[in-house]
């Protein structure tokens, strides 16, 4: 069995050991995006005791929670937004590596972030 991604810290650290990524910041919390597009994929989230998030698909969003709402979840600042928050004591840490892989994935399609002008 993989071991348990507990901490914000080993959530990112697998994060990063994934091709094409870096940590960076979103709204000013920690967070890893796909270096070639600035997009972000892994985030500290709103509850950071208990969970870090992914920014996800709508249709995966809905079937994680579905399936495994005790690891899946959103608070309702999430709620219609393409992210879920991922429990700390999840059961399944090689899915949720599966899910945080997916969201990188998914990161890595999109087109660049424009950049804000100063």
């Amino acid at each position: 069995m993989a071991e348990q991604l507990d901490s914000w810290d080993k959530a990112r650290e697998f994060a990063r050991s994934l091709s094409g990524t870096e940590s960076s910041t979103s709204y000013g919390k920690p967070c890893v995006k796909i270096a070639a597009n600035g997009q972000t994929f892994l985030i500290l989230g709103k509850e950071p005791e208990t969970s870090f998030g992914v920014l996800i698909d709508l249709g995966t969003v809905e079937m994680l929670k579905e399936t495994e709402p005790e690891t899946y979840w959103q608070s309702p600042h999430y709620q219609g937004y393409p992210a879920v928050l991922i429990r700390f004591d999840s059961n399944d840490p090689e899915r949720v590596r599966e899910v945080i892989s997916l969201a990188r994935e998914q990161a890595a399609a999109k087109k660049p972030v424009r950049k804000r002008k100063s």
